[in-house]
């Protein structure tokens, strides 16, 4: 039985990295004629990283990104709101969330799959169920490929989405965002924190994903595909910031401007079903989210986990049935507490309320959250 996997996303790697582990047969397609170094940071939590371990990627993933050892919610000036420190989570789980450039930790992923399974330069086009239960598969070239089951892991815009949920929608959060990876040496105080400034209505996050390079991004609220100059945006984030603690003026500066990319922040409509027939969506094609919590590659990445699982297990029930079930409830709770974090984050009035609460939650309660937030089900 093989399972075709499109999109070579995170999501989509590390299926075909774990299929590749299991024994599963798969084969990997992806529209890009190369995997290019493109895109910013990327936070990996602890349930990301047990996946990673159990794919024996890990120490590389390591070594190429972070420790991040200290999480902050803070104010423009730095001063702290919500501090958490991650010792607990590290004697419980052996490490703390590694910030990594998301290019170098996709790279890991496809230099430990066989390149005779993977692609590229191979665009899907729309898929046919045939008579038999089998999917005929085609390709924007006029190619085609039939296969057992189907796995659209090509993110958000999924193509296999649109066709399989016609009616699925985008949910735009009303915020934009840039993101930079700035050419400097932090401070060592700095190096190993992760922040998040809440400012009027605006934020800025930072974290360090190698020696000399961190990742930075800023969000406002703004019409959807709102346009700017592409030529004056360092000037006019350095203007938007300008009430921030100074190392927020020198990320902004310090960021060659062909590497400062812009997108809207954009979760799904939660949908009832990931799966119809041999068709699954993983990842951001089947539930997107917005990265308020730092988890929508890790929950790409545990979709890997719990589906090469339950594949193994050889279940005579419907293996995509199987998965959502076992997946939904923590994948919406993570999509609904996104969505609140991030709205409340942009708040106009109540801000000194918000600010108290949030110093005020004991840290037990924290790191209780965290602790079941990172723990996967064994098998």
């Amino acid at each position: 039985m093989k399972y075709t996997i499109i999109g070579a996303g995170i999501g989509g790697l590390t299926t075909a990295l774990a299929f590749e582990k299991k024994g599963i047969d798969y084969e990997l397609f992806e529209r890009a004629p190369q995997l290019n170094a493109v895109g910013a940071g990327i936070w990996l939590a602890p349930n990301a990283l047990q996946v990673l371990e159990a794919l024996e990627v890990l120490e590389e993933v390591q070594l190429e990104g972070n420790e991040i050892d200290r999480i902050t919610i803070g104010k423009p000036n730095l001063e702290p709101i919500s501090d958490s420190k991650q010792d607990v989570i590290k004697s419980i789980f052996g490490y703390t969330t590694v910030s990594i450039h998301r290019a170098k930790l996709q790279q890991v992923l496809y230099n430990q799959i066989p390149k005779e399974k993977i692609s590229l330069n191979k665009s899907f086009a729309s898929f046919e169920e045939l008579e038999g239960g089998e999917i005929k598969v085609n390709f924007e070239d006029n190619d085609s490929i039939e296969t057992d089951f189907l796995i659209g892991a090509d993110g958000i815009n999924s193509k296999v989405r649109q066709q399989l949920f016609p009616r699925s929608k985008k949910r735009y959060s009303g915020q934009t965002c840039w993101r930079g990876i700035a050419e400097i040496e932090l401070e060592e105080k700095y190096r190993h924190r992760g922040y998040e400034l809440w400012g009027n209505q605006i934020r800025f996050g930072i974290s360090q994903v190698a020696k000399g390079k961190v990742y930075w991004f800023a969000v406002i609220l703004a019409e959807e595909s709102s346009k700017e100059n592409s030529l004056s945006v360092k000037e006019d984030l350095t203007k938007l910031f300008s009430d921030f603690h100074p190392l927020i003026t020198r990320l902004i500066k310090a960021t060659p401007i062909d590497k400062i990319i812009k997108g809207d922040i954009s979760d799904l409509e939660p949908l009832k079903k990931w799966y119809q027939n041999n068709i699954c969506l993983i990842g951001d094609a089947g539930h997107a989210t917005t990265p308020n919590m730092g988890q929508g590659g890790a929950q790409a990445i545990e979709d890997a986990y719990y589906l090469s699982n339950i594949i193994s297990a050889k279940t005579t029930k419907n293996v995509f049935e199987v998965f959502q079930k076992r997946r939904n409830k923590k994948v919406n709770a993570i999509v609904k507490q996104s969505w609140q974090t991030g709205k409340m984050a942009h708040w106009k009035y109540g801000k000194k309320a918000r600010n108290f609460i949030l110093q005020n939650i004991p840290m037990k309660i924290i790191e209780k959250k965290m602790i079941a937030l990172y723990r996967l089900e064994k098998f």
